[in-house]
């Protein structure tokens, strides 16, 4: 069955195919019609779930780490300020290896006051332990919430799914709805032994020493690693039973392209428009969009940029005395093993606009630059 219908609303759809059995929710735009739906969903009998409304955020994800600590699937929703406040819980989430699956709709942090778009908000908790999954379309937001949920139950690790605020979130797009019957044949029910059970009981988050904590940490790092495999595996099973597949990362005409632009979420998709445009002029350009963000795909994208000119990150977002955080993790992937000149640019902070002007401008700095005076340029600022 396919239905017009915006991204929150795709994601709402994911989690009704999973199987979820516990929901929290506490309402931030611009996330809110996801949970919205849900309760619907919960109220008319659609999901066989326990619909939880909470308090605050850091409540919302600790209904769902209790949740899932007894052994059922659980899902929440949550954007910026709302993210951050769960800061803590998300580290309680990894340490405690609980597979939860949480949806992040990309939007700026305060002050000044902002529900527009930009990735700051996911990206400053890339080191809490949650994997990311960065998403273009609403479709893939859809088929990622599935992915996300046999990943998560795979490596034993949370996973966070990212999309753009408003012209993701709020745009409609035709879906090719998930029906539930058949995701069970991707994703059976969530079965495991490690759980909290009344009639066996066991001790949970008790106080580690240095003599354990240390190695507890390294397993973390093992099951991120891991990770990359489970992510490519999950999404090749996905495509066998549905007939779409996504990867971790997106080439586009890179084969012989002279400069590589990289992107994510949205992005990617104004991207493809100017580099179709420049193919027809005959500038050999690409584009590579990152969706997978952590664990970092470093091989996967070394093979594809180690192959071009020039690489060109845009980013949508900033780590503040350093560079765009796309610009880093790419530096890093190529360090020591290409000599490709890599320039980052920054666009579309606070949702402004990133049109294919913005982009062709991006491309012909890049192409025509060829002693870059700096490592971070900005695109747009009016000053």
């Amino acid at each position: 069955m396919k239905k017009v219908i915006m991204g929150n609303h795709a994601v709402s759809y994911g989690v009704k195919a999973s199987g979820v059995k516990v929901i929290s929710a506490y309402p931030i735009t611009p996330q809110t019609q996801i949970v919205e739906l849900l309760s619907e969903m919960c109220a008319n009998g659609e999901i066989d779930a326990k619909f939880i409304k909470v308090e605050s955020e850091h409540s919302a994800l600790t209904a769902v780490v209790g949740a899932s600590a007894a052994g059922v699937r659980a899902f929440t929703a949550t954007s910026s300020q709302g993210l951050l406040l769960m800061h803590e819980i998300l580290h309680w989430a990894v340490g405690a290896r609980l597979p939860i699956v949480l949806t992040n709709v990309n939007r700026s942090v305060g002050p000044p006051w902002s529900i527009w778009t930009d990735q700051n908000d996911s990206l400053s908790q890339r080191d809490t332990g949650w994997l990311q999954l960065y998403c273009e379309s609403n479709q893939e937001t859809q088929d990622t919430i599935v992915q996300a949920f046999k990943i998560a139950e795979t490596v034993r690790l949370p996973v966070m799914l990212v999309l753009d605020a408003f012209f993701l979130s709020h745009t409609y797009e035709i879906v090719d709805i998930l029906e539930p019957n058949d995701v069970k044949k991707f994703l059976p029910p969530y079965e495991t032994d490690i759980r909290i059970d009344v009639e066996h009981p066991h001790a949970f988050g008790n106080l580690a020493g240095p003599d354990t904590y240390f190695e507890l940490r390294f397993m973390i790092q093992k099951a991120m690693e891991e990770a990359r495999d489970v992510v490519k595996k999950v999404d090749a099973e996905f495509k066998e039973h549905f007939g779409r597949g996504y990867g971790v990362v997106q080439p586009y005409r890179c084969d012989d392209a002279d400069l590589i632009l990289v992107t994510s979420g949205t992005i990617a998709s104004t991207s493809r428009v100017i580099i179709d445009e420049m193919r027809d002029e005959g500038i050999k350009i690409g584009s590579l969009k990152i969706r997978l963000f952590r664990p970092f795909p470093f091989d996967e994208v070394y093979e594809v940029l180690s192959k071009a000119k020039k690489v060109a990150v845009i980013d949508r977002n900033i780590s503040f005395g350093h560079h765009g955080i796309f610009f880093q993790e790419i530096k890093s992937a190529l360090y020591g093993r290409t000599d490709v000149p890599i320039i980052g640019y920054i666009v579309g902070i606070g949702g402004r606009d990133v049109t294919p002007k913005v982009i062709r401008e991006i491309a012909e700095k890049a192409l025509n630059d060829e002693n870059p005076e700096r490592d971070i340029n900005w695109i747009g600022v009016k000053m």
